[in-house]
């Protein structure tokens, strides 16, 4: 039951936070959606994400903040491992699988479901 209501808490508190931006800001949804990421790339670069992560489950890996700290990852593992060229290919490595998921369900809803603008 704790893992729902913190994932619930974290999830819902970094959504708040991203309503707020765009509500009381001229901030566009698309830097606010950059910024998320870029947060969690350097969050998740410093180690401080992973924190986040064990207090807010899955509330902290999926929203854009939890896809900057899976590049993060990504990067400093392959780093590791190659070295310098890495950095290049380490963030496509470590979120090949999130980012074909979402294009593969995309076209299938894509398929599915009819727009609703008129061209």
């Amino acid at each position: 039951m704790y893992n729902y209501i913190a994932s619930f808490l974290v999830g819902g508190t970094i959504c708040v936070i991203a309503q707020i931006l765009m509500d009381k800001t001229s901030l566009t949804p698309a830097r606010i959606l950059v910024s998320f990421v870029t947060i969690g790339v350097i969050l998740g670069g410093m180690g401080i994400y992973e924190k986040v992560v064990e207090v807010g489950k899955y509330g902290a890996t999926l929203p854009l903040p939890g896809f900057g700290n899976t590049l993060a990852k990504g990067v400093m593992e392959e780093v590791d491992k190659v070295g310098l060229i890495g950095a290049f290919t380490g963030g496509l490595k470590g979120s090949a699988g999130g980012i074909s998921a979402a294009i593969v369900f995309g076209y299938i809803m894509a398929l599915i479901f009819n727009s609703k603008t008129k061209n």
